[in-house]
């Protein structure tokens, strides 16, 4: 299935970009405004769009100073959004771009499980306890990994109820 994306709006050729919104994205972006219920982004975005719109009101165009001034944000945040939902859409202007971030973990069960059980016996010679620093480089050293940072074992560690350093009292 062909989906055509028609862009609502136009730049001009002085760089400015120009809101044209359907009569369902005012709609939709008034029952944001209205509710108040939504992402805080959202709650900012759609009123700034429902000023820059020129599909109503004809002629007396607002600028970005005066829409600025009403709904207390800066002229740069106007211009930005209204630049998004020129060139990506209103799902993008309201929201942002999804994330394009990728984490991939470099602990998985087994290495969790080794470490958490590594963390539970006695401390090595010469240590009272167990050091994030310490069990990280054990990990390595036994090769349940190839590399793992101490803020990692703490991740790891908090996660689960062990505390290494803690003692039972009764």
């Amino acid at each position: 299935m062909v989906v055509l994306l028609r862009r609502r709006g136009t730049k001009r050729g002085d760089g400015k970009y120009i809101v044209t919104l359907s009569p369902e994205e005012a709609e939709q972006l008034q029952s944001l405004v209205g509710k108040g219920e939504c992402a805080a982004q959202k709650v900012i975005n759609a009123p700034i769009l429902l000023n820059c719109d020129q599909s109503q009101g004809g002629g007396d165009r607002r600028t970005s100073q005066e829409i600025a001034q009403v709904l207390q944000v800066s002229e740069r945040k106007i211009d930005r959004a209204r630049r998004r939902f020129v060139q990506d859409g209103l799902e993008v202007a309201l929201s942002g771009q999804p994330s394009q971030r990728e984490c991939v973990s470099k602990v998985d069960g087994a290495v969790e499980t080794h470490l958490i059980a590594l963390s539970c016996p006695s401390p090595p010679e010469g240590h009272a306890r167990w050091s994030l620093r310490l069990l990280a480089d054990r990990v390595v050293e036994l090769q349940f990994t190839e590399e793992i940072s101490h803020e990692t074992v703490r991740r790891v560690l908090k996660r689960t109820s062990s505390n290494p350093g803690r003692r039972w009292v009764g």
